[in-house]
């Protein structure tokens, strides 16, 4: 005998679908169903373990089918089922969870359910105009009950046939959703969101997932191998990793998961999508900027956890105190497992740093307390590719580069084949020169600086040679005063009219450059900087490059100009010297690098 009535919604149910809005993505309708199916055959093998479920379960696997004649989607589970009493409690009242009921009842018995709202239902009708449910409870001598409702508040409860348990839930596809009544649209919702589901599910004959994930596993249970080949699994196509770390933490929140570091170069932008966010094995999303610190983006893997709801806005898990205790979480538990390779194995951590080092740059610079916890095994590397944690290379260098005001100075280049001459005459001074060519690198370097204390950073071409590290002391001039006041003229005649150059005087030993053209390294650090973030259109951004052009009164080349007579080949030679330095800089081209080619192709020929 059929029944009829009205969906009851209940008004202190309704405001988390109003708060949530339910689904942005129609394709979710899939993965909800499918839930609710895996659902379903979790407390059936709860209740079985408990003996209130009597006999033999047999086989719980899920299946999804398209019936393309006939428009329809199926959904077949052989879970728990329900009796016509149950179907009337958890399918006409909209968002009262059966799964919340039986979670409150079950929770000392290990009972693992997803679904929490008692939403997931309803969503088959974003793309059905009409909706069946057939089901047949698991409690000896119930009758099967069929559901229909045509998406309006009514609906009709009548007698069916069914032999097994479980439930069948039928969806006739809506005209506007004729995409969903394809096998291969089907299988690709299914194989993105349905994975790593715990239960079998079957789709065109074939099981389509992996039930048992490593992530599920004891980290003392997984070898090498295994991470490996799940690495694999995850990502057909790259490269094995570095090395990985398996999340297991049961409180204060639940938390399981595999984050594996990529081999990477030089490489600042974080690869999005590339770690997958699970809810007790349902795929959630692969936007994960919210529950994964933003330097950690550069990451692949897997995060699983129960404590983020299926159903929730971005707004939601920024503002979620579980999220947050999460990303903090991840963080300690990456810089953890960071220092544990670089002091069981300092060898294979040095060899790795290349890939390594943007990962720990990066944190540091956005993430304090990652900071303090990996500034002491941040690696530093020398020109001759030796590495040092920035205590180790302060205490390396102190005694040969400490200025007069008792700050050990790094020196670094960011560019060792362009640098080369300058790199030459500071190790001519017995000092130590660090490889800083990453992408990162400058705004690291300004981070560490204010950070760590008694240490400061300079470039090799940032200042005159004996200026790098200022330890106060005066060298002769080969010249008088009034010679070094002409050379300098003599420059700025020819030379400083755009104001590009500043011109003075410096005595240097006698086999240092004779005219070298530094750039201030606050100036060119701010103009960096502002470069990486796009801020072009500020004040340093548009000013051009200006250099302080430092000549070395005691070259000999200074004394040969300052016995030339004035209308020889004086000014020719200036010219020409000022071109070799402008050259070094490189910052000579256009037509001015052909003007140079062709004045010293006539010196050649002359």
């Amino acid at each position: 005998m059929a029944t009829k009535g009205n969906i009851s919604v209940h008004t202190e149910n309704i405001f988390p679908i109003i708060k949530k809005f339910l689904y942005s993505d129609h394709e979710i309708f899939l993965r909800e169903l499918v839930s609710n199916a895996v659902d379903a055959t979790q407390k059936l093998k709860t209740l079985s373990s408990t003996g209130e479920a009597k006999g033999e379960i047999g086989e719980l696997k899920i299946t999804v089918k398209v019936d393309k004649e006939a428009k329809t989607l199926h959904i077949i589970d052989r879970g728990i089922g329900m009796t016509e009493e149950e179907v009337g409690k958890y399918i006409n009242q909209v968002a009262f969870s059966s799964a919340e009921e039986f979670l409150e009842k079950y929770k000392d018995k290990g009972a693992q359910v997803i679904g929490h709202f008692g939403l997931g239902f309803y969503s088959a009708f974003m793309v059905a105009h009409k909706v069946e449910l057939i089901t047949k409870s698991y409690k000896e001598g119930a009758a099967a009950v069929r559901w229909t409702c045509d998406g309006s508040t009514s609906f009709e409860i009548s007698d069916a046939e069914k032999e097994e348990r479980g439930t069948e839930i039928i969806l006739h596809l809506a005209e506007d959703s004729m995409e969903f009544n394809d096998d291969f649209k089907i299988k690709s919702i299914l194989e993105k969101y349905c994975k790593f589901l715990p239960i079998e599910i079957e789709f065109e004959e074939k099981i389509l997932n992996n039930p048992s994930p490593l992530w599920t596993k004891a980290p003392a249970d997984c070898t090498k191998e295994d991470y490996e080949n799940f690495y694999k699994e995850l990502y057909p196509f790259s490269e094995t990793p570095l090395f990985w770390i398996h999340l297991n933490v049961d409180y204060p929140f639940k938390l399981t998961g595999i984050l594996y570091f990529p081999k990477i170069k030089n490489e600042f932008e974080p690869t999005r999508n590339k770690i997958q966010l699970y809810s007790n094995q349902v795929f959630v999303t692969d936007s994960v900027q919210d529950i994964v610190p933003e330097f950690l983006m550069l990451l692949h893997g897997v995060i699983d956890s129960p404590d983020i709801p299926l159903n929730v806005s971005r707004s939601y898990l920024q503002s979620d105190a579980n999220v947050k205790k999460i990303n903090s979480h991840i963080s300690k538990k990456v810089a953890d497992k960071l220092e544990e390779i670089f002091k069981q194995d300092r060898v294979e951590f040095n060899s790795k740093w290349e890939s390594i080092g943007t990962f720990v740059k990066y944190g540091m610079i956005s993430d304090e307390k990652f900071y303090d916890r990996s500034s002491k095994f941040c690696l530093l590397q020398s020109k001759g590719n030796d590495y040092y944690t920035i205590q180790e290379y302060k205490e390396k260098v102190g005694s040969t580069q400490t200025d007069k005001d008792g700050k050990v100075v790094f020196l670094y280049s960011n560019d060792l084949i362009a640098h080369d001459s300058f790199v030459h005459a500071v190790e001519k001074r017995g000092y130590e020169v660090l490889k800083m060519d990453g992408v990162l690198d400058n705004h690291f370097i300004s981070n560490v600086e204010h950070k760590f204390e008694g240490v400061t950073w300079k470039r090799v071409d940032s200042d005159s040679v004996d200026k790098l590290i200022d330890k106060d002391l005066k060298n002769e001039s080969v010249l008088s005063e009034a010679d070094q006041t002409s050379i300098k003229e003599l420059f700025e005649k020819n030379f400083a009219g755009a104001g590009q150059f500043r011109f003075s005087t410096e005595a240097l030993a006698p086999d240092d450059s004779f005219l070298t053209l530094i750039k201030p390294e606050w100036e060119r650090r701010m103009k960096e900087m502002q470069k990486m973030q796009g801020m072009g259109m500020d004040i340093f951004g548009n000013m051009p490059d200006s250099f302080n052009a430092v000549i070395n009164s005691n070259h000999p080349l200074s004394l040969k100009i300052s016995k030339m007579e004035d209308g020889s080949n004086k000014e020719e030679l200036v010219k020409q010297a000022f071109d070799l330095a402008r050259l070094s800089q490189n910052i000579l081209h256009g037509e001015e690098l052909t003007q140079f080619i062709q004045r010293n192709t006539k010196s050649l020929i002359s």
